[in-house]
């Protein structure tokens, strides 16, 4: 056993990395990985505060002289979501390939960008909506974030121990969201008038104390070597895919909720519209009940808590559809909420359903072929993870479906009812998923008998 100290060369490279050794974690393992994880946890969290800037900013465009359709603002919505999405993929292997240290300060000084793009629009009268349209695609960078600080932050935790730093990684993250959205209207209102400017430059020295601290703090390390073959073999498994839609239902309800809500407050109740500033409340509670669902999946199966989360959410569909009927504003922001509370847990149930699943199946598959388990639950584990990236990237998009539902349904009907129907039965369509594959007694006795005792 070794107790030899982290070797730091220049770049902050640490070639000698074991934190499964007991008293190298107790000695220098969890102070460097717990600084490491600190400063990820702030470059994130303003990766996400500055993705869904623009769900804040369209609302008090008009104010400023700009008169955008519907459809032209829900766009502003789409394209943010959609290129952040897109780059969760290539993020997740940028850590491997240029090291966690580098990257955080990479993908955090991009940030800037974004907000440098967004102060000259707002700052210059007559700025094309083609330009916002653009800036809203460089928002997108901060989407990115999550997956690779997710993919920095594994390699410094040893297994016992990466759940909790894992799940403080996302949750402070996703709190990204509802800083925004708390913070912003307050920064635009400061002195007389709206000052948009104001929604781009209060990030600025954040984001620039972010990058420095990455650069001259973090710590990059040696071992952090990509692993394609697991990766490979999550494309292939199609629990990888069952679980990824499955993940639309819930993260993609949570981000495709989080951007729309602001507006939809301000096109379907005119007249509240001076209740936007309290649209962070939804992405608020919806970040912070996400490790409650995990907790709740651990004790009640992952499986069971995602079915009992679309049932629900189904439920909150169908409120929200009871308040636009009725006009009742009350009911409408509550029924919101309350969709915000399920998507934050079924987040945390699905990723809970994630490693219960490869386990069971490899563990299955070792008892057949004779493969040595401690090998096998390795596998397990990096396939895990691999089905958790490819999930993160799949379930963004799911937020660029829920504004294009929303979207054609407020364009072509004007009104949000078709887009609430279809989610019901999205919702539905996704209970059902969750039974047939992890909960049917005759699936998981002829087929996958691991599974049901795996507290899937």
């Amino acid at each position: 056993m070794t107790t030899e100290s982290p070797s730091v060369r220049a770049g902050r490279w640490i070639d000698h990395w074991e934190p499964e050794d007991p008293d190298f974690w107790a000695r220098t393992g969890r102070r460097t990985a717990t600084k490491n994880l600190v400063l990820s946890i702030f470059a994130e969290n303003l990766g996400f505060s500055v993705w869904v800037l623009m769900s804040i900013v369209v609302v008090s465009l008009n104010s400023v002289g700009y008169d955008f359709s519907v459809g032209q603002t829900f766009w502003l919505l789409i394209v943010p979501n959609l290129v952040g999405a897109a780059l969760r993929v290539p993020y997740t292997f940028a850590v491997p390939r240029f090291g966690g240290r580098l990257w955080t300060t990479v993908s955090a000084g991009l940030l800037l960008i974004p907000c440098a793009m967004l102060a000259y629009a707002v700052l210059n009268v007559g700025t094309p909506y083609w330009f916002f349209l653009l800036t809203a695609a460089a928002m997108g960078f901060g989407g990115g974030n999550f997956s690779s600080s997710m993919a920095n932050i594994s390699f410094f935790f040893p297994e016992g121990k990466k759940g909790l730093a894992l799940g403080l990684n996302a949750a402070g993250g996703n709190l990204g969201v509802a800083q925004t959205q708390l913070l912003v209207p307050f920064a635009i209102s400061i002195g007389t008038g709206v000052n948009l400017a104001y929604a781009a430059l209060m990030w600025l020295p954040l984001i620039i104390l972010a990058a420095a601290g990455a650069w001259f703090l973090m710590d990059s390390i040696t071992s952090a070597k990509p692993d394609g073959t697991s990766y490979r073999e999550a494309l292939s498994n199609k629990h990888t895919w069952v679980m990824s839609f499955l993940y639309i239902g819930t993260f993609g309800s949570f981000i495709g909720f989080s951007f729309a809500f602001p507006v939809l407050i301000k096109i379907a109740f005119v007249e509240h519209a001076g209740f936007v500033g309290l649209a962070f409340i939804g992405a608020l509670i919806g970040s912070l009940t996400r490790p409650f669902g995990g907790w709740l999946a651990d004790r009640v199966g992952g499986a069971r808590m995602t079915l009992l989360v679309f049932a629900g959410m189904g439920l909150g569909a169908v409120g929200v559809m009871a308040s636009v009927a009725t006009g009742s504003f009350a009911l409408f922001f509550g029924s919101f909420v309350y969709l915000f509370v399920l998507s934050g847990m079924g987040n945390g149930s699905t990723y809970r359903m994630i490693p219960m699943i490869f386990s069971a199946e490899v563990r299955a598959r070792a008892a057949e072929t004779g493969e040595d388990a401690d090998s096998a639950v390795k596998r397990a584990k990096r396939q895990a993870a691999a089905v958790v990236g490819i999930a993160g990237a799949v379930g963004a998009f799911g937020g660029v479906l829920v504004n294009l539902v929303f979207k054609f349904s407020l364009e072509s009907a004007r009104t949000l009812t078709p887009a609430l129907i279809a989610f019901l039965g999205f919702y539905a369509l996704c209970v059902g998923v969750t039974w047939w594959f992890y909960l049917r007694k005759s699936f998981a006795v002829r087929r996958a008998p691991s599974l049901a005792y795996a507290g899937v």
